[in-house]
Formats: C-alpha cells, sequence, structure tokens
C-alpha cells in the first residue's frame, strides 16, 4: 500500500535580486535565513531557504535568485499559484497593519471559513497568511491513528523582526493553477492520498491524510493560458516522505499512475524526486533527514555558503561567480 504524505515539505521560486529577496522574507515577513548555498544544477545561482527557527520541513521557502538580469517569468496554467502561511487567529491585524506599512498592497478575503490575506512579494509571487482552524483539532476530529505524529509544528526564531507571538507558523497550503481539475486531482487523491475537502464554482480543496500543518492543495482553474518559467514563478512544490524507503514507494505509485519519475537525488539536505504532474506542475517527494544541520549547527543556521561534499573543490570559482549579496537585513522587532 502506498504510503500518505502528511502535507509539504517545501516550495521553491524563482527570484531576481538575491538582496532584495532576502531582505522581503527575513526583514518583512520575519522569517529565518537557514541555509545559504547554491543550486546543485547551476552553481553560478544562490539556492536560499527561509523558515521557522530551525527550518523545519513544512515551514519552508525556498528561492533561485537569477538577480534582475534574469528572465522574467509568466504566470499561466500549469504552475503553483499562491503559497499560503498559517498565522494565530488573533494576528491578522498585526500582519495587515505590518505589511501595509511597508507599502504592499494587501487584500482580505473570506475562503471555506478562513480568513486570508493576499499580497505578493517583491519579485510578484503571490502569498497568503491564513487564519485557520487549529489543523490537530481538525486532524483529531477526521483521521485516526497516527495523524497527530505526522504533523509538524514550526519553531519560533527568538531573534526574528516579528515578535514570536505573531510568527508564521508554516505552510497551510498551496494554490496550482490548471487548464482543468481532473487529472491533477486524480494524481492528489489516487497516489498522494489527499481527499476532497470543499469546493465552490471555481475551486476544490485537498486535504491530505494526516489534516495537519501544511496538509491543503487547492486547485483552480485558469484561462490564462500556459505558463513560462521565470523569476516571478513557482518552480515546484514538494511533499514530505518521511524515508528513502517510502519515497521508493512513492516513485513507484508515480510510475503505475503513468507518470515518469526521476531516480532519487541526493540534494544534501533531504533526498528527492520529481515528477511533472498532468496539469504541468512539477512535483517533488523530499525526506525530512537529514536536515539543514548537516553542516551547520541550529545557532549557526545561514550564516556561511553551504556546499555539498561534492562540490567543496569548486568553492573558489563558485565564489567568485555569485552575485554580490551581504546578507539578509533582519531589521528590528516591533
Amino acid at each position: 500500500m502506498t504510503p500518505e504524505t502528511p502535507g509539504l515539505h517545501h516550495v521553491t521560486a524563482i527570484a531576481g535580486d538575491p538582496q532584495r529577496n532576502a531582505d522581503f522574507y527575513v526583514g518583512t515577513l520575519g522569517l529565518r535565513f537557514v541555509k545559504k548555498t547554491v543550486n546543485h544544477d547551476d552553481t553560478g545561482t544562490y539556492h536560499f531557504y527561509f523558515g521557522d527557527g530551525e527550518g523545519t520541513p513544512g515551514t519552508n521557502i525556498t528561492f533561485f535568485p537569477w538577480t534582475d538580469a534574469g528572465r522574467p517569468g509568466r504566470f499561466g496554467a500549469g504552475q503553483p499559484k499562491t503559497t499560503a502561511y498559517r498565522v494565530p487567529a488573533d494576528s491578522i491585524e498585526y500582519w495587515l497593519e505590518r505589511l501595509e506599512s511597508n507599502g504592499i498592497d494587501v487584500e482580505r478575503e473570506e475562503r471555506f471559513g478562513e480568513t486570508a490575506l493576499r499580497f505578493a512579494d517583491p519579485d510578484g509571487i503571490e502569498l497568503e497568511l491564513v487564519a485557520a482552524e487549529s489543523e490537530a483539532q481538525h486532524a483529531s476530529e477526521t483521521t485516526s491513528g497516527n495523524a497527530a505524529s505526522n504533523e509538524t509544528e514550526a519553531t519560533p526564531w527568538a531573534g526574528g523582526p516579528v515578535p514570536t507571538e505573531h510568527q508564521l507558523r508554516g505552510f497551510r497550503g498551496v494554490t496550482l493553477a490548471l487548464d482543468s481539475f481532473d487529472a491533477t486531482a486524480g494524481v492528489l487523491t489516487d497516489v498522494l492520498g489527499y481527499e476532497l475537502e470543499a469546493e465552490t464554482e471555481n475551486r476544490r480543496r485537498y486535504l491530505s491524510a494526516s489534516g495537519g500543518p501544511g496538509s491543503v492543495v487547492d486547485l483552480v482553474e485558469s484561462d490564462a493560458g500556459r505558463g513560462q518559467m521565470g523569476v516571478g514563478t513557482v518552480h515546484h512544490v514538494a511533499f514530505r516522505a518521511e524515508s528513502v524507503e517510502e519515497q521508493r514507494e512513492w516513485r513507484e505509485a508515480f510510475a503505475d499512475h503513468g507518470l515518469s519519475p526521476t531516480e532519487v537525488i541526493d540534494r544534501k539536505y533531504f533526498k528527492s524526486i520529481y515528477v511533472r504532474e498532468p496539469g504541468g506542475v512539477l512535483f517533488e517527494m523530499a525526506t525530512v533527514e537529514p536536515g539543514f544541520t548537516a553542516d551547520e549547527d541550529i545557532e549557526e543556521l545561514g550564516s556561511t555558503l553551504a556546499l555539498p561534499e561534492w562540490l567543496e573543490d569548486e568553492r573558489e570559482r563558485i565564489e567568485q561567480r555569485l552575485p554580490p549579496f551581504d546578507g539578509p537585513n533582519a531589521g528590528a522587532e516591533e
């Protein structure tokens, strides 16, 4: 029997200027800069990870900053549209004021009984902050067995610019834009174990078996035509796999569904497989271990350019090619 993923592991997008990207996600959103490394497939490009105090899986948004000379992307069908974070219900007004005071246009929406603040980052990538019901309560009401053990709880970042009581609590979910629902919905339900939770005329909400943090995938239909990858678009969505053994089961399940997953790839901080689902979105299955402390202590996360062993001999050349970057400006706690 194919395992059931508890939800998201990370989301990876393409940014422009690396300094602007880091200043926004750390200084404005209050995420911790947990890893500075390079794209293993393009070592002239940084790979930034922003997450909670420990870089817990299910809290990390990551970026390939192509600089402002990078090719602009075009949003459309076959792409992730929105990445949503959880915030405490009583933090919505704090975040509305914080975002607007930073010159960010914010739209407030009610959807499926939740309040969401929708806005874009400096490169145009759409984000939401969602005041949701307790996912732990939902899981206990709708599932049994080990649902609670699969949940990811965010670790506060004591040194961050946002008070710990208002900090982002990891992912709520993602929204995928598609030409049509059915083929992608089939992968979610038949392979990943998601269930249809709610729907409106133009949106379907799917929930993972655990119902915990990062468990939501919304599907919306788009008539914008196919998107083009580039600055300002999301590259892929990664789901959690508990182990390499479980990952191999996912690989077989994708193949049995008629898809073509990659072999297991070592990404230093997790092992990964990738597959393009029928609607065009790139999915990844990423393991929880070994995590970001594989090469840095918790206290030092993000403080150096971390390279995997197979790139260490190229460090000098890689550092010379990378664009200027001074590290994120975290601002001051309010």
